[in-house]
């Protein structure tokens, strides 16, 4: 498993992995399941910043074995404003993400790599592309793909926020999932034009990606005008 990849706040040059990253190119490509990590795996806490708050979500290592077993991998894809805008250091999120590995670890449940970015914005706005790699861009998901070497179009996004189900749109995932254990939308992203699905928990969320199996695609539809995406990334992830 890739522990993190981080991509770095304003140049987006890739930081050192893990060494048993996988090499590129080798066997077919398999679908992925990119999973926002707070309100989507563990508990929402605003600006998490200590391990010991970490709590994994109820079902989510269920979900995680379910996925595996079904051919998907598992990656993390998680914006993570707060060690750019100086609230901790970065060594300590590598300690939550042990933390939450640990938790998943004892369920014996995983996921294959973990994602952030630490760009902090400077707007407020969750369907704006500031840089291409903090979601809702794709950039992340771009990474992922050619390090694990996944199958974008037959891959699902799913989170709790409309950065996250953006980001799946903007990356042409087969479909993009709002699940509910988290922040949710404002009455204004509510009202934006264009669709999703949703469900109560990630559990939930695999009658969605399990039942769509490998036949026809879900309908992608386009982002809104101002969320315009980023097709290649000049050879950087977060």
């Amino acid at each position: 498993m890739i522990e993190d990849a981080m991509l770095s706040p304003d140049s987006g040059n890739t930081q050192p992995a893990q060494a048993n990253k996988p090499a590129q190119g080798g066997g077919k490509r398999r679908p992925a399941v990119f999973l926002d990590r707070d309100g989507t795996l563990i508990e929402q806490v605003h600006y998490l910043s200590d391990p010991e708050q970490v709590r994994v979500l109820p079902g989510i290592p269920e979900a995680l074995r379910r996925l595996h077993e079904a051919g998907f991998a598992c990656v993390v894809i998680t914006n993570q404003s707060a060690v750019g805008r100086g609230m901790f250091p970065e060594e300590r999120l590598h300690d939550i993400h042990l933390e939450m590995n640990r938790q998943l670890a004892e369920e014996g449940a995983s996921v294959d790599g973990i994602y952030y970015c630490t760009h902090a914005p400077s707007v407020e706005d969750r369907t704006a592309i500031e840089h291409p790699d903090r979601k809702p861009a794709p950039g992340m998901l771009f990474r992922a793909a050619k390090d694990l070497n996944l199958d974008i179009s037959a891959s699902w996004m799913v989170g709790d926020l409309i950065s996250d189900v953006l980001t799946g749109i903007n990356a042409k995932c087969r479909g993009s999932i709002l699940v509910g254990t988290g922040k949710g939308l404002t009455e204004k992203e509510a009202g934006l034009n264009f669709s999703f699905e949703k469900a109560d928990d990630l559990l939930s969320a695999l009658d969605l990606i399990l039942g769509a199996g490998q036949g026809e695609e879900t309908t992608r539809p386009s982002p809104p005008d101002q969320a315009e995406p980023h097709s290649e990334l000049e050879g950087s992830a977060r």
